[in-house]
């Protein structure tokens, strides 16, 4: 018997400014009433290292973690493989594979330099950063996918010192897969610390994590407030919120179909936001009636979490009287996560422009992106994907600037470039491309 649950139809023909800018509107939390409490936490890991993060694992993570078993030791990953199932060996493999794949592609070449004037060039050169944190989050459940698209573009662009940052089980040791999906990738500095602590430990450096000059990563509110505090010491990558999808359909879409992706996200969280956005009333009525079906086929828990998301302002499915309409809200929003269903989604990728990542026809749910086909799924949210893009191997790299001028290439530059620092009124600037430095070079 499928269990009756409220999904949200919002119709955009019936909403005001007001109601279309709730829908647009996210669940995230504000972390303003977190910061004073985030503060005392890193102060104590700034002064205690060690024993402040086992204290705080102690009582956050109900874990039993001492200021000597921080870091996970050599038979910890061992045992890890031993215990874990033959078949998620083999899917981590496989993942590693594909996103190590997706990410040496996208590395750039280490310099390029182009002729940009008769004599002159210019170019950049890509090295990367020297060392970064990954924080894998465990709250809700176990992450390797999360140890896998943070960590397999640190080693694609060349950072020297990597660690991953988590939070201990209650009996005091790191999840297995997670263990496991590190070693796969050369990743053998795993610490047992999460939340606004572990910020703290790889911000300032403890006697046993190691202070890194950036983190990324998704994580829980107090996370974020500690990467707000502490900005001005590490470097705390993009924003990443609770999870968001779009499910973007036309006429051509099949509703149930839709109803199924749906789900995907609106899973993680209560605080998910997650909406078919469609202008076929057939596809909003199929997709309404198939999502109770699915969610009793899920387990209460994700069930519950879709359940929240999907009745309410941050859920459900938004009925539009034309698709241009349609593409116009999910522009609006700039989705984390966006999947068009279509018998022709091609016709359509043209017309987004804000979006974390598009998920093109049928045979592409989010499923595949959070876990085998290559992209990072770290991704923006909270509407960041209007400016941010998806973590890559350029956030783990530094691009320095180059130019080169010959002497024949030389003096129109300058003519042009004393000009223009005369201008400004830089004497200084000007000098050093005037007569002066003529007279020098004769020498």
């Amino acid at each position: 018997m499928t269990t009756t649950r409220k999904i949200s139809l919002h119709d955009l023909s019936k909403l005001d400014a007001a109601g279309r800018a709730q829908l647009l509107k996210r669940s995230e939390a504000s972390i303003a009433p977190i910061l004073d409490k985030v503060r005392p936490i890193i102060e104590a890991v700034k002064n205690e290292g060690d024993v402040a993060l086992a204290r705080f694992a102690r009582e956050f993570d109900k874990s039993p973690v001492n200021p000597d078993s921080i870091a996970a030791t050599p038979k910890d990953f061992d045992d890890a493989l031993v215990r874990l199932d033959q078949e998620v060996l083999k899917a981590l493999e496989f993942a590693v594979e594909s996103i190590r794949k997706f990410h040496t592609d996208q590395k750039p070449e280490e310099m390029w330099l182009h002729e940009i004037r008769p004599g002159a060039f210019a170019g950049d050169r890509f090295l990367p950063i020297p060392s970064v944190a990954c924080y894998v989050p465990r709250g809700k459940g176990a992450f390797p996918s999360v140890v896998m698209m943070t960590t397999i573009p640190a080693v694609v662009a060349g950072v020297k010192e990597i660690c991953i940052v988590t939070p201990p089980g209650p009996d005091g040791k790191i999840d297995d897969a997670t263990l496991v999906a590190a070693r796969l990738i050369g990743v053998d500095r795993v610490y047992k610390c999460g939340g606004a602590q572990a910020v703290a430990a790889v911000a300032y450096g403890t006697q046993t994590v190691q202070k890194c000059v950036k983190i990324v990563g998704p994580g829980s509110p107090w996370v974020v407030a500690a990467k707000h505090l502490l900005a001005d010491i590490i470097d705390p990558g993009i924003p990443a919120g609770p999870s968001e999808a779009i499910i973007l359909a036309d006429e051509t879409a099949d509703g149930r179909l839709a109803a199924l992706d749906l789900l995907i996200e609106s899973e993680h969280g209560p605080d998910s936001s997650a909406f078919i956005v469609t202008n076929s009333p057939k596809v909003a009525q199929d997709a309404i009636a198939a999502l109770p079906v699915y969610m009793d086929k899920m387990g209460e828990q994700r069930a519950g979490f879709a359940s929240t998301v999907l009745g309410g302002t941050n859920g459900g499915v938004v009925l539009t009287q034309s698709f241009d309409e349609a593409v116009a809200f999910v522009n609006d929003f700039a989705p984390e996560h966006l999947q068009i269903l279509s018998n022709a989604p091609f016709e359509h990728l043209g017309k987004i422009v804000n979006a974390g990542e598009i998920l093109l026809g049928n045979h592409t749910p989010c499923t595949l992106g959070n876990f085998v086909l290559g992209p990072n799924a770290v991704l923006p949210t909270n509407g960041t994907a209007k400016t941010a893009s998806p973590l890559s191997v350029f956030d783990y790299m530094k691009r320095s600037s180059i130019g080169y001028v010959t002497a024949a290439g030389y003096p129109p530059l300058a003519q042009k470039a004393r000009i223009l620092a005369t201008y400004e009124g830089f004497v200084g600037h000007a000098n050093a491309v005037s007569e002066i430095r003529d007279g020098l070079l004769a020498k």
